[in-house]
């Protein structure tokens, strides 16, 4: 019987042996793929689960918004009496310097720090944008810590004189609500004015080179004003604005850290007390910090009176004053409830 001849057969006896061991072994690559990825999913949902754990091992931290015109708090960072009061609690301060109150609050929003230390107005502003913080404490009124001032060769004499002229301030700040009162007890209306919305450093040149006719300023700047360049006061906040300092905290902080809450106001009514007590001695220590001579500092201090006090219901009233008034002269987009915001140490 006559043999077929298969050339394949005779070329390969075995057939094609190099497809079934390709095959096996992209088999074994595909199985090691896809247990890699089941390594690195397992690696990482145990990651996840384990940031809240790392972050609770995290050494605390309580991140304080302050400005160097903020002589209580630039004192508390120089001594460290704030660092060593939170020792025993393991909790470690961070001061982070802001030029004014409303880039502070935009800070505290932003979660960049977890308390601050602001006049009355920017937490107003603040709160109408929707940030989320809670008042914590206030310091008591100090009305002629704020003016309105000339320069010195300026023929305007009255608050009067200027309407039409323009006012220099820093927008949101608590000089704004100082402007607003000032002028309405003189007769005028905020639209009467031109306000120049300029922070206290750029406030100062425009003032000194006649850009400006008046600025609305705090201590101690207004202080250094008057001592310096000679700036004189048409009117102060007396009778007019309260002008509380408002120590404010990010909403979950302040929830979450009662006792950090509570070791901080107990070093500011230690350092407090020093300073009321001290007041030259207190100026000498600060004056350096603060770039200004001791006797500024001690006018600033004099009319700054200390004092850490829980909020209250009568201080929430005197705050909703200010929000309703820069609503009704559209400052602010919308009404708030200010006691929506406040806060008292366990609720």
């Amino acid at each position: 019987m006559t043999r077929l001849y298969n050339h394949k057969t005779a070329a390969h006896p075995h057939g094609n042996a190099a497809e079934p061991e390709r095959g096996w072994l992209l088999g074994v690559l595909r199985d090691l793929g896809f247990l890699a990825l089941i390594v690195l999913a397992i690696a990482l949902v145990v990651s996840f689960l384990m940031l809240p754990v790392a972050r609770a091992q995290a050494k605390p931290e309580l991140r304080i918004g302050f400005q160097k015109a903020a002589s209580i708090f630039v004192l508390q960072k120089a001594q460290g009496s704030l660092e060593k009061r939170l020792a025993p609690q393991g909790v470690s301060v961070k001061w982070v310097e802001f030029p004014a109150g409303p880039q502070m609050l935009e800070g505290l929003n932003v979660g960049a720090i977890d308390v601050g230390y602001v006049g009355e107005a920017p937490p107003i502003f603040a709160q109408a944008a929707g940030a989320k913080f809670v008042y914590i404490g206030y310091d008591p009124a100090s009305p002629e810590a704020e003016a309105l001032v000339v320069p010195k060769g300026s023929p305007i004499r009255s608050v009067a004189e200027l309407k039409g002229k323009k006012v220099a301030l820093n927008k949101g700040s608590n000089v704004h609500y100082l402007l607003v009162k000032v002028l309405e007890k003189h007769g005028l209306k905020y639209s009467d004015i031109q306000p120049i919305f300029l922070a206290p450093a750029d406030a100062r040149a425009a003032f000194e080179k006649g850009a400006v006719d008046a600025w609305a300023i705090w201590d101690p700047f207004l202080a250094a004003a008057e001592k310096q360049i000679g700036a004189r006061v048409l009117a102060d906040g007396k009778g007019v604005v309260n002008n509380y300092l408002y120590y404010l905290a990010e909403r979950g902080f302040a929830e979450k850290h009662p006792k950090v809450i509570q070791a901080l106001f107990d070093d500011l009514t230690a350092s407090g007390s020093w300073v009321t007590a001290n007041r030259k001695q207190a100026a000498a220590a600060i004056a350096p910090l603060q770039g200004l001579d001791v006797d500024i500092v001690e006018t600033s201090l004099r009319r700054y009176p200390l004092g850490v006090k829980p909020v209250t219901p009568d201080v929430i009233a005197e705050q909703q004053k200010l929000a309703d008034v820069f609503f009704s002269l559209k400052l602010i987009p919308k009404a708030i409830a200010v006691r929506d915001a406040a806060w008292t140490a366990g609720q």
